[in-house]
């Protein structure tokens, strides 16, 4: 029998799936027309229907005024008894809000399906493809554009996790695709295997990590998808398919990455490696010390990222490699205590609240158990699109870093996981950055052309943006898609945080956000072949821009075949959503 998720009901008495529970959605700020009096003298004669259609808006202007006044809290932080009229309207019991983890995308629906083994989803798809109802396949929600959301209905797999088989000698196990990254591990852990790469966080599904390209970094070390030796499809015209190297391989490269549009993925073999201890090396550089060691240290390192400060001339480097290349352990010590890296940060706090909020008192305590990242929201949350104020904050991250230099142990699984911080806008970009052999350079001269872009423009860009590489993928909708296997990626990632709940702020920052993703778009994409994160991508309300981006996404990806795909084995489109229906538009003659 099928389940529905059991979705948190939120104050506002809707309902709502996040990994973080105390995300709620924000009320929608509707701004009012302006009007000018200008004009002829014959087109100054007000009608009847003018002063209806004026009276209108001033009612519209008058509810949301209300609306937002009501909305928003008394001077002691409570809110209006009235509140309750105008955000917390329940929804329909049947009617799910699922929103992605960042708040950034969110859809109402009544259809939100959890199978609980691959005959309970071959009959979901089979009835869907027959009543042509949508269904399109999501995972944990952690993709910041919502690629995987869909008003009309959705499957998610999280009730079929489990690990099916696990063939220690061959190091390959076969597992469901609703099974989590940190699931697989742990159950990897006991058999001495585990993957051969990470991306920031555990918590993505193992099928929609796959479907969007996802990576870690490692300039010998592929993207996620490459480590699928095969793959088990529940496609809505030809039931249950097994696709692998050997079998279809045609297929399987383009299904690997298929942004769920292909089949719902239920099973996947996964290649993976012997479990392994890293060595972590934090330290800071700058970019003439970057130019000199960049193609040293992509080579000599197995996992390499620079984390580039905005505004400074700091640039964080990472580097992890196997325990088994060092001669003993190295000095752990640090040379700052944890309150001496957290200094500046909290000394920017407490002025930035005297200055934000001046009569507001400054719990020291509270403030002391507050880590970086979190001290960071906190400040930005203060004044976030204030270039000087970011700039500040930036200069207090270097800091931190500074007295954060040194080394740390783990295993794998646990060294390569990074703090992403709270909710954001994220846009990241792949580009080819030359061979194995010979790095062609680009990938810095991105980054100091970005960075000269953000001084000279005046953009409040926030720390860090963080820079990787891996090698490429055979995998035909990969953004790092290549044929020559020696070839190498360069991903870069810009952000804004979302540190508020606040609507008019959150429209600000996506304001100012798509601005700045924009600029780097406009002066740098098409100069150095850069792609968009497919978990990641925008789709444009412009037309013409729109027109440009698939006109852009037709130059590098094999668009024809994986339409002619989706209409062999999705016909009726159930799998699609409006994201995949704009970025790939099937034509007749598909």
């Amino acid at each position: 029998m099928l389940r529905f998720l059991q979705l948190r009901r939120c104050a506002a008495g809707s309902l709502l799936r996040s990994p973080n529970p105390s995300l709620a959605a924000a009320p929608l700020i509707l701004h009012p027309r302006s009007f000018s009096t200008g004009g002829t003298a014959s087109s100054s004669t007000v009608s009847d229907a003018d002063v209806r259609k004026y009276l209108g808006y001033f009612a519209l202007v008058l509810g949301c005024g209300a609306a937002t006044y009501y909305s928003s809290p008394l001077p002691d932080g409570t809110k209006h008894k009235k509140a309750q009229i105008f955000r917390y309207a329940p929804l329909p019991e049947d009617l799910h809000t699922v929103t992605n983890w960042s708040g950034t995308h969110e859809v109402h629906t009544r259809v939100f399906l959890q199978p609980e083994s691959i005959e309970e989803l071959e009959a979901t798809v089979r009835e869907a493809h027959e009543k042509r109802r949508k269904i399109r396949p999501v995972g944990s929600g952690l993709s910041p554009n919502g690629i995987g959301l869909q008003r009309a209905g959705m499957v998610n797999l999280a009730l079929m996790d489990k690990v099916l088989e696990v063939d220690k000698e061959a190091r390959r196990v076969r597992v469901q695709a609703g099974a989590r990254v940190s699931q697989l591990v742990d159950a990897l852990r006991e058999h001495g295997l585990t993957l051969q790469n990470f991306a920031s966080i555990r918590e993505q599904q193992v099928g929609g990590i796959v479907q969007v390209g996802a990576h870690g970094t490692g300039v010998n070390l592929p993207p996620m998808d490459e480590q699928i030796v095969s793959m088990k499809l529940v496609t809505p015209a030809k039931g249950t398919i097994e696709v692998s190297r050997e079998k279809d391989p045609e297929l399987f490269y383009l299904a690997r990455c298929g942004l769920g549009g292909l089949g719902v993925v239920a099973e996947v073999t996964i290649q993976c490696v012997e479990r392994h201890e890293l060595v972590e090396h934090t330290f800071v550089s700058n970019i003439e010390e970057i130019k000199k060691n960049h193609k040293e240290w992509l080579a000599e390192n197995k996992h390499i990222k620079y984390l580039w400060i905005p505004y400074t001339d700091t640039v964080v480097v990472v580097r992890c490699n196997p325990l088994s290349k060092w001669k003993g352990r190295p000095k752990l010590e640090s040379k700052y205590g944890k309150d001496e890296g957290l200094q500046h940060f909290r000394e920017l706090y407490c002025d930035s609240l005297k200055k934000y909020r001046g009569g507001e008192s400054i719990d020291n305590s509270e403030i002391n158990q507050l880590s970086s990242t979190e001290l960071r929201d906190k400040l930005l949350a203060l004044d976030p699109l204030d270039k000087d104020h970011v700039i500040k904050v930036n200069q207090a991250e270097a800091d931190f870093w500074r007295k954060s230099e040194g080394y740390r142990v783990g295993w794998s699984d646990e060294i390569l996981g990074f703090d992403c911080g709270g909710q954001q806008w994220v846009s990241e970009t792949c580009f080819p950055a030359g061979t194995l052999a010979k790095p062609s350079m680009r990938d810095l001269e991105y980054i100091e052309k970005l960075k000269q872009l953000i001084e000279s423009e005046g953009i409040p860009a926030p720390a860090p943006i963080e820079q990787r590489w891996t090698t490429s993928s055979r995998s035909l909708m990969s953004p790092a898609s290549s044929s020559e296997q020696d070839e190498i990626f360069s991903w870069v990632g810009i952000i804004m945080y979302l540190p508020t709940m606040d609507a008019r702020q959150r429209k600000q920052i996506t304001e100012e956000f798509f601005n700045y993703r924009h600029l780097t778009q406009s002066k740098l994409w098409d100069e150095y072949a850069a792609y968009e994160h497919w978990a990641k991508i925008e789709v444009p309300r412009d037309k013409d821009e729109l027109a440009a981006l698939q006109a852009r996404l037709r130059k590098r990806f094999p668009v024809e075949a994986y339409n002619k795909a989706r209409k062999e084995l999705d016909p009726n489109r159930i799998l699609s959503n409006g994201m995949l229906e704009k970025l790939f538009p099937l034509s007749e003659t598909v």
